[in-house]
């Protein structure tokens, strides 16, 4: 199997939204971004496969190894050398890499945040840079577009956040921040427990116009110049805002299951940013 065949694979299984805007893309540009999400899901795939913390942190060393070697010009791992390829070109360095790698071992140290600035500087690590990387690759132009970016990114993990807070509780981990449990009167247990309350569901609804509030704070972010070339990044704004919309019409249902869209609406709800050139 061939690098390049490794990684689509890899962003294909995944299932996720961004699945689906990047197959709009010049060919290039798909395979760059293709790449770049492949090395994303390897990171995160350590933290969530492997249930060892020792052994995840030493499979996170190899990786900054990895990225060190690989920017030196010795990549091994299939994913870096499908990726390294279009470094260079795009603006993608290893310091970007290595924050992605960061904010997945904070996963390993840490498992609660007092406040919404302490989750911050990790969904800055986790999407923010990715959302830079990303704006790269669809061809940005104007330095502006990278507050875009990482405006658009701390939106999208804030959605992964409400949609998997169930999920994650029973991992053991609990991103919603202690002084805003505490401001709804919500105990931690409460979650563990799966249990639904008044309380739950307003501080869900806090969360989720928190959310909807940071995606119309980074479209308006987004310069003119680059809108058209941002186009993917608008699809997938289309799909996470319509998936914090559903989560919202369920009255919050996301303790027992992870509430998803289907693929076919995934992909029309793409279709129709890349038709009309904006978020519909």
């Amino acid at each position: 199997m061939t690098p390049e065949h490794y990684v689509q694979q890899k962003a294909a299984a995944s299932g996720s939204s961004f699945y689906y805007a990047f197959l709009f893309l010049p060919k290039e540009r798909r395979a760059a971004i293709t790449a770049f999400y492949a090395f994303c899901r390897e990171i995160d795939d350590v933290v969530d496969e492997i249930t060892d913390p020792g052994v995840a942190q030493t499979k996170l060393g190899w990786w900054q190894g990895e990225v060190t070697k690989s920017f030196t010009g010795n990549p091994t791992h299939p994913v870096m050398k499908a990726l390294m390829p279009h470094a260079t070109l795009y603006g993608i360095e290893a310091r970007h890499l290595l924050a992605v790698i960061e904010g997945c071992q904070m996963d390993l140290t840490q498992n609660r945040y007092l406040d919404f600035p302490a989750l911050q500087r990790y969904c800055h690590l986790v999407a923010g840079v990715v959302g830079e990387v990303a704006a790269r690759i669809f061809g940005q132009t104007d330095p502006a577009t990278t507050a875009y970016a990482h405006k658009l990114g701390l939106a999208f993990q804030l959605t992964n956040i409400i949609r998997d807070v169930g999920e994650d509780a029973m991992l053991g981990r609990i991103y919603l921040p202690v002084n805003e449990l505490q401001k709804f009167d919500l105990k931690a247990h409460e979650l563990l427990k799966r249990q639904y309350s008044e309380q739950f569901t307003a501080l869900m609804q806090f969360q989720t116009e928190r959310a909807l509030a940071l995606y119309d704070e980074a479209l308006v972010l987004l310069p003119e110049a680059d809108r058209r070339a941002q186009k993917p990044g608008l699809m997938m704004a289309s799909i996470y805002r319509t998936l914090l919309h559903e989560i919202a019409a369920d009255n919050f249902q996301v303790l027992h299951q992870r509430v998803s869209l289907t693929p076919v609406r995934k992909f029309w709800l793409a279709w129709k940013t890349q038709a009309f050139g904006r978020v519909v």
